[in-house]
């Protein structure tokens, strides 16, 4: 029992680029108005090494219905975002909250 398995990887290897905590805040304030109108049910955060994602789901069982990707490759200063339908690029801004402007132009669920 004196043996320790470590299951995550070192923060070195990780990297440093995350949401900012501004940034979730902008992204979950969407997610909760569009719960709250039963659009959407739930979201993921994912990880790789020069993007992070924020997907958002109708089931959890399902594909994301958008996905919005903050990419910062390396050797660039400032990260720039992408929202995503599946494997589309619909909108790409070097602004968080210009990209999220894009929620509103899109077609929305109906319930009658």
């Amino acid at each position: 029992m004196d043996n320790l398995i470590r299951l995550q990887r070192d923060r070195k290897s990780l990297g440093h680029f995350f949401f900012t905590r501004g940034e979730l805040g902008q992204l979950l304030s969407l997610y909760a108005s569009r719960v709250a109108a039963g659009e959407w049910r739930d979201y993921a955060l994912d990880q790789l090494d020069d993007m992070v994602l924020f997907s958002i789901f109708r089931h959890a069982h399902e594909r994301p219905l958008y996905s919005v990707a903050k990419v910062q490759p390396k050797g660039q200063r400032k990260p720039s975002y992408a929202l995503y339908s599946g494997p589309k690029r619909l909108k790409t801004s070097q602004n968080l909250r210009e990209l999220l402007l894009t929620f509103d132009k899109l077609p929305r669920l109906v319930t009658g």
